[in-house]
């Protein structure tokens, strides 16, 4: 019976995702199809907009050369036309003389005769006639103003669509997400010599296999990549997967898509628990910071007072009331425990987090706590917290702590904090964020899920997650085989390593008669 209940189980959960599939590529035909009519009206309009150019360019060339044609025979007309007035002028002239001359042939008188003679010699001399070129300035041939569009004309008959490239190839295999990168490699399925550059887009989902249309990410997009690969840096994985898809461009036009891949990039992703936070400090989404006035309410008068096996007076403080806590949460941590929690639990696999401190900070730590850890209890004064300590006020120290033993790190205090955390294998180790040197590294056997624990006084911390477990921190776990950093770690076990609290002690208290 119960073979058989778990069988029709995993019937329904294959039925499940079918229709979950299906469903999916239902959303994407019907975006396609709608697409399809759009981007359809967009090229239509597009090819007339091209048209349109084309026409205007050709009405605009034939009313330049038309022009050209007026003007030409303007200047024709207007040359012959002065020789045909000048010439119809010198006609009337030499018919009036050609007359005189003949009527002088008939004058009897020699005086008169050898006068009339001599005018009609002067006058031929100076006769319009004689002077004029008898050649047109002008020729009826108006062929050099025709046209051959002879060799255009093939050229408007083979207008065609652009040459789109084809759609690239995401090779997977070649694909790498590594230290917050990823990179994307690609193929085209034929070698195309025009292709200019690639377009890539990618966009963070919480959705594993093909990429949703209703998604609620937007893609991004690098524009203008050179060759077939392209790795994106300083990543912040805050999804489970990442879609990726490319397409060729040429000089004219983008091609289709790629087929989208789905990378996976899960990290461990959480923030601070402001609900379980001391009310003086002021915690908001990436940073939590001492603040001395807060949750102030009511007047009290307070006295300083000493931390035990310290000797340091520490400063004085104003009284707080603490807001209920929402239901189901924790109680807020109080008097001299100024911690706060993060709000995400671990309980198996590994985990990695950096943390920075303001450069004035005078005092933090940073570790892990099981959930229950007491409202009164410090970091590391406990046997369920584990922490590195740095303290800046009085002296400095850098020191790792837990069960109220403490062992004193012989390296300073980086300015940033990587946190490593191996659930499965009880191993909690601490590295220089920037070189990946380890600082320290506690042997753990877990008993209950664990919450990431942070305590800060005058300053504040700023905290990164959603990062990978560094490649440099997985192969100096892998080359320790888990026992990283021998020469410094205190062991949950180990009852002979020194005690050394007092700089851990050397914050501020507040008189006991204020606790609740």
């Amino acid at each position: 019976m119960d073979s058989q209940k778990d069988a029709l189980q995993r019937i329904i959960a294959t039925l499940a995702n079918k229709n979950e599939e299906l469903q999916n590529f239902i959303e994407t035909l019907n975006h396609t199809l709608g697409r399809v009519q759009v981007n359809s009206t967009q090229v239509v309009s597009d090819l007339e907009e091209e048209f349109d150019t084309l026409y205007s360019i050709l009405d605009e060339m034939k009313e330049s050369m038309t022009n050209t044609i007026k003007q030409d025979t303007v200047r024709k007309s207007h040359e012959l036309q002065n020789q045909l007035t000048q010439s119809t002028s010198a006609l009337e002239s030499a018919e009036e003389l050609l007359e005189f001359a003949n009527n002088a042939l008939h004058i009897t008188d020699e005086g008169d005769f050898t006068k009339a003679a001599k005018q009609i010699k002067d006058r031929v001399t100076m006769a319009p006639a004689f002077r004029l070129t008898l050649k047109p300035k002008a020729t009826d041939n108006m062929t050099h103003l025709m046209v051959d569009f002879s060799q255009e004309r093939p050229l408007l008959q083979g207008l065609k669509f652009l040459p789109v490239p084809r759609a690239p190839e995401i090779v997977l295999g070649d694909c790498l997400v590594i230290d917050n990168e990823v990179t994307v490699a690609w193929r085209m399925p034929v070698e195309d010599s025009k292709i200019d550059h690639y377009i890539l887009e990618y966009r963070k989902t919480s959705h594993e296999g093909l990429p949703r249309v209703k998604d609620e990410q937007c893609w991004e997009v690098v524009d203008d990549v050179k060759s077939t690969e392209h790795t994106l840096q300083g990543l912040r994985f805050d999804t489970k997967f990442m879609n990726f898809r490319v397409r060729a461009c040429n000089k004219a036009a983008a091609g289709d898509y790629s087929d989208p891949v789905t990378l996976e990039t899960r990290a461990f992703n959480f923030g601070f628990d402001s609900t379980s936070s001391h009310l003086n400090l002021k915690v908001e989404d990436r940073s939590v910071e001492w603040d001395p006035q807060g949750g102030k309410g009511v007047d009290s008068k307070v006295k300083g007072k000493e931390n035990k096996g310290s000797g340091t007076p520490s400063p004085k403080r104003t009284s707080v009331t603490r807001s209920p806590a929402p239901r189901g949460a924790r109680d807020r941590f109080t008097g001299e425990s100024y911690t706060v929690l993060g709000d995400t639990s671990m309980e198996s696999d590994q985990h990695y987090w950096e943390v920075k401190p303001q450069k004035d900070c005078k005092s933090y730590s940073v570790g892990l706590a099981y959930r229950n850890l007491g409202k009164f209890e410090q970091l590391g004064k406990t046997n369920t917290s584990w922490c590195i300590h740095v303290n800046n006020w009085l002296q400095n120290s850098f020191a790792a702590k837990h069960n109220n033993k403490a062992k004193n790190l012989d390296v300073a205090a980086p300015d940033s904090i990587g946190v490593y955390c191996d659930f499965d294998r009880g191993q909690l180790s601490f590295y220089n964020a920037e070189n990946k040197q380890l600082l320290h590294t506690f042997k753990v056997k877990f008993t209950q899920p664990v919450v990431p624990a942070f305590m800060v006084w005058c300053g504040g911390l700023t905290l990164s997650t959603g990062l990978q477990i560094p490649s440099a921190v997985r192969s100096f776990q892998k080359t320790e085989n888990g026992l990283g950093g021998s020469n410094s770690s205190i062991s949950q076990q180990d009852p002979a390593v020194a005690c050394d609290i007092c700089l851990y002690d050397k914050l501020p208290s507040v008189d006991s008669s204020l606790m609740p």
